[in-house]
């Protein structure tokens, strides 16, 4: 068996043996994961954090020890907070971007089973506070960042990877994609009863839910859809006010804190 870390800003996990195969999600820096699959330069990687499978190319992969691999697991770590910071040492500066892994953050230094790189910049608490303010907070710092199916990171996230991230930053851990998210939470049953924090799902034509955002003030929704964007719903649901339609049918609202 063989654990590996992302000692990369972003590594595209893919669906396919390919670099032409679809990206269903990322690995941010510090993140970890179990290699359960080989074939040809790629490795199938489980992810710790949610349990998600994707290929990656071998030539990106870092191993780590299983014991450092369970400490991981076993651990909470806080997040960088700044939108783009670096890692280093004496030989290597790593460029990392909001949401990365800290992994054994002390205060100055995180550790790569007994390597120790040097982080000098805001983090995030790994403890969830259940504070609706700090999730808002939170989701506008990703206000503007395209849209990129399969995205994690400010450069480029999809609607799950969006609210996966923020939650995480604020210390809950979601899993990645809508279907899955939706099971989390109490049910909200009327749109003016929302509160900032709550996420609403919207479904396709065949009822699969296909579409997640965050709840602000007003009954206003921050989602990723083209780029992350702030629009109005209402019991039909998003009201897109450049488009002059609604984009998205609501399915139903959750309550998570």
């Amino acid at each position: 068996m063989d654990y590996g870390i992302c000692m990369l800003s972003l590594v595209p996990m893919r669906a396919e043996t390919s670099d032409k195969a679809e990206i269903v999600s990322q690995l941010l820096f510090g993140e970890c994961y179990e290699v359960v699959g080989k074939q040809d330069n790629w490795l199938q990687v489980q992810l710790a954090s949610d349990g998600y499978r994707g290929w990656i190319d071998f030539k990106q992969h870092t191993t780590v020890t299983q014991q450092y691999f369970q400490e991981w697991t076993e651990a909470r770590h806080p997040r960088a907070m700044d939108l783009v910071q670096v890692v280093s040492d004496q030989d290597v500066r790593i460029p990392i971007g909001i949401g990365s892994y800290l992994p054994f953050f002390d205060g100055m230094n995180i550790r790569v089973n007994q390597n120790f790189y040097l982080y000098n910049g805001r983090v995030s608490n790994p403890v969830a506070s259940g504070s609706t303010a700090q999730l808002v907070k939170v989701a506008a710092n990703f206000h503007k960042a395209p849209y990129l199916w399969g995205g994690k990171s400010i450069f480029g996230i999809d609607c799950s990877g969006f609210v996966q991230q923020v939650y995480g930053l604020c210390g809950y851990q979601m899993p990645r994609d809508a279907y899955q998210q939706v099971s989390h939470g109490e049910e909200v049953h009327f749109v003016s009863q929302t509160q900032p924090g709550d996420l609403a799902y919207f479904s396709n034509s065949e009822g699969r839910i296909t579409h997640v955002g965050i709840m602000l003030e007003g009954q206003k929704i921050i989602h990723a859809s083209g780029e992350v964007r702030i629009d109005t719903l209402d019991h039909n649901g998003i009201y897109n006010a450049d488009l002059k339609r609604h984009s998205h049918q609501l399915r139903v609202i959750k309550r998570i804190f």
